[in-house]
């Protein structure tokens, strides 16, 4: 399963996000009939192949007939919750507005379910963002990356007055990632919308090494003389060095969840396929007391392992990183002490050196059964594991 990169070299915007989804492989009538599963009755999805700077880009216009002049954040969650969306597309949506609600709340004193999102709130606005979260994962994206954000440069108009650039609610979302004003003249380049695509979806900078499989460019709606004003995204399946497995790490905080529920979505996880699951005691806002749900997993599960935390555990939303592993090899034998099979892990280390460590079941058996002490057969167990040739039979 790809991972995806976005080169926001001329900055990002949901229409530019969508028509490099598009140029990348998403199927156009999908997108097409996007607004009919959103509920919003009388718009036409307008798609073409233009040049930006003599690149061949798509182009992704929405036909929108007279609406509101934004709405309120409940509205638009209840719209991306009736979606039918994946789980996993509607969770993210629904995070990408809250946290533009979130900022523009705390910028105006208001709380966020209080806010009235205007440009985000329109209609184009939440088929960019529910359009693209859902389109990566069509595209069966595990994760998605972005490199250094181009943000234009002058101000731009906006429902509260004229604005620097980045708006401020923009450069609000954009924390953590980075940005390069310029270049000159040309004024906005991140889009709230695509500011709160990034916010949600990146899971930073991209990997030192990856394999592109396919790459696309979605078009800006200006088109500047002798650059390009496009969005690239490219398709790539990660790439591991120097021995080490490409994992997802899947990473989500809980503060809401009594401890035996906790540990009762640990070992689903777990039972589903999950490498590990780690459960970390952590300190959340307000000062609550909470745990750290981390869990690895192979990439091929990560979906469906997000999916589980999402549906089993109260969290709001899920990380996703990228992690690379280095594994020792390992083996399991059997050894004989006193008379008793124990199992033995044996990893060889990496100046070639075996590293023994029996299984304490087996360890705890055989001492109950000799009237010995663990430490005692733990020892003899290694020991045996670690001269094979003296093992019974051989």
């Amino acid at each position: 399963m790809p991972i995806a990169i976005l080169d926001p070299f001329s900055g990002i915007s949901g229409d530019m996000t969508l028509g490099a989804l598009l140029d990348c492989g998403l199927d156009p009538e999908w997108l097409r009939g996007l607004p009919a599963r959103l509920g919003l009755d009388g718009v036409r999805v307008d798609i073409r192949d233009v040049r930006r700077g003599g690149l061949a880009c798509k182009k992704v216009d929405f036909e929108i007939p007279p609406q509101p002049h934004g709405r309120h954040v409940r509205a638009i969650r209840a719209i991306v919750a009736a979606s039918g969306a994946p789980d996993v597309a509607r969770a993210r949506a629904d995070a990408a507005f809250m946290a533009i609600a979130t900022i523009e709340g705390r910028m105006h004193g208001v709380s966020p379910e209080s806010v009235h999102l205007h440009e985000v709130g329109a209609v184009d606005a939440i088929l960019d963002v529910v359009g693209a979260v859902w389109g990566f994962e069509l595209l069966g994206v595990t994760e998605v990356y972005c490199g250094p954000l181009s943000v234009g440069d002058g101000t731009v108009e906006a429902a509260h007055g004229t604005l620097p650039v980045p708006a401020p609610a923009t450069l609000a979302l954009l924390e953590g990632q980075i940005i390069r004003p310029g270049p000159p003249g040309a004024g906005e380049l991140v889009t709230p919308t695509g500011a709160a695509l990034v916010h949600v979806l990146s899971s930073g900078q991209p990997p030192r090494a990856y394999r592109p499989v396919r790459s696309g460019f979605g078009a800006g709606t200006k088109d500047f003389a002798g650059r390009a004003n496009a969005l690239r995204l490219i398709l790539a399946e990660p790439v591991a060095q120097d021995g080490r497995q490409v994992l997802v790490t899947l990473t989500a905080d809980l503060d809401d969840m009594s401890g035996e529920y906790v540990a009762n979505v640990a070992d689903a996880l777990r039972t589903a396929g999950a490498l590990d699951v780690v459960l970390v005691p952590t300190i959340m806002k307000k000062g609550r007391p909470g745990v750290r749900v981390e869990v690895l997993a192979a990439p091929a599960l990560a979906d469906q392992l997000e999916s589980m935390l999402l549906a089993d555990s109260t969290t709001l939303g899920v990380r996703r990183t990228t992690t690379e592993r280095r594994a020792l090899p390992r083996t399991e034998r059997t050894v004989e002490v006193l008379g008793y099979a124990i199992r033995v892990k044996v990893a060889v280390q990496p100046d070639g050196t075996e590293r023994a460590k029996p299984e304490f079941d087996d360890v705890r058996r055989v001492a109950e059964a000799t009237q010995r002490a663990a430490h005692d057969i733990f020892s003899l167990a290694a020991e045996a594991a670690r001269h094979p040739s003296q093992l019974p039979g051989e």
